[in-house]
Order: C-alpha cells, then sequence, then structure tokens
C-alpha cells in the first residue's frame, strides 16, 4: 500500500490526508507539537511530531513513504524562518531524500508566504528532480480554493505515481 507524508498538515493538509486515504493510501501527517496530534489522528491519519525547521526530525519518518508533500506555503513564524523553508531547509529535505525510499515530491508553490520565496522553493525543487532523478511537482492552486487545491494536489500524485510506474 502507498503511503504518503504530508509534512505541514494543517487544515488543508488534513483535508488532502483524508482523501488519499479515502483512495487507499496510508497517510503520515506532521505536527510540531505533540498537543496537535489528536487532530491528525482524527482526521483519520497517523500522527508523527516532526519540526520542518529540523529537517533530520522530517527524515526519521521517510523509511515507507511513497510521496512527500512539503505544504509550506502558507506556513506562518519569523520572516527568516518562513523563507528557509522555501530555501536551506527544503535543498537539505531534498538532498537527503535521495537515499530514501520516497519516489515523488509535491511543493505546495502558493500560499500566503512572499511570491519570491515560493518561486525559489519552486526552483529548488525543480532543480533538485533534475539533479537527483528525483520526480516531482511543483503545484500552485490557490489555497483559498480548498476543493480546487485538493484536486490539484490528488492529480499531482497521479501524475507521480505514473512517472513512477514508467521507471
Amino acid at each position: 500500500m502507498a503511503r504518503a507524508y504530508i509534512v505541514g498538515c494543517g487544515c488543508r493538509g488534513r483535508t488532502l490526508g483524508r482523501r488519499l486515504h479515502q483512495a487507499g493510501w496510508q497517510v503520515r501527517g506532521t505536527t510540531r507539537g505533540p498537543q496537535n496530534s489528536d487532530v491528525i489522528l482524527e482526521a483519520g491519519l497517523e500522527a508523527v511530531v516532526a519540526d520542518p525547521d529540523c529537517v533530520a526530525t522530517v527524515l526519521e519518518h521517510v523509511g515507507d513513504v511513497t510521496i512527500l508533500f512539503w505544504l509550506m506555503g502558507s506556513a506562518v513564524g519569523e520572516p527568516e524562518a518562513v523563507a528557509a523553508l522555501h530555501g536551506p531547509r527544503l535543498e537539505r529535505l531534498l538532498e537527503e531524500l535521495v537515499d530514501t525510499p520516497v519516489r515523488g515530491v509535491v511543493y505546495e508553490a502558493a500560499g500566503s508566504a512572499p511570491a519570491a520565496q515560493l518561486a525559489k522553493g519552486a526552483g529548488i525543487v525543480i532543480a533538485a528532480s533534475e539533479r537527483w532523478r528525483i520526480p516531482a511537482q511543483v503545484v500552485d492552486p490557490d489555497p483559498g480554493d480548498w476543493e480546487g487545491w485538493v484536486e490539484e494536489m490528488l492529480a499531482a500524485t497521479q501524475r507521480l505515481i505514473g512517472a513512477a510506474g514508467a521507471e
């Protein structure tokens, strides 16, 4: 059974996770603090504590993952920390994924983060995909349109599954 790993499993992430779960996926979602695990569990997903600011905590949970979703388009926090999520943290994660079972990455390139940061992150994902042959999808639907956003994420998942099947 395929497993999705949603890094940034807030409201939209849980909605995506429920849809993937209904389609037969096992879904793991992250929270930065254990106090938020119940909300993820109530959505029918596996909850893990992992902080995208500390990539090692995210990588601890990729051993059986097929597709990783980096849903940081609307991450909040100090401007430098948010920028790092679309820059050096993302780059490090992608570099480390080379030696894991992960077979695809979906990057959320839209949200409340500054457009320049989202564009930088998209560029990093595309470059990593070319450099390390990591199948990737950069998805940029309006996160305010939840249903459209979820449909685009699901379509990206299908494109990655199709790419993996072609290998």
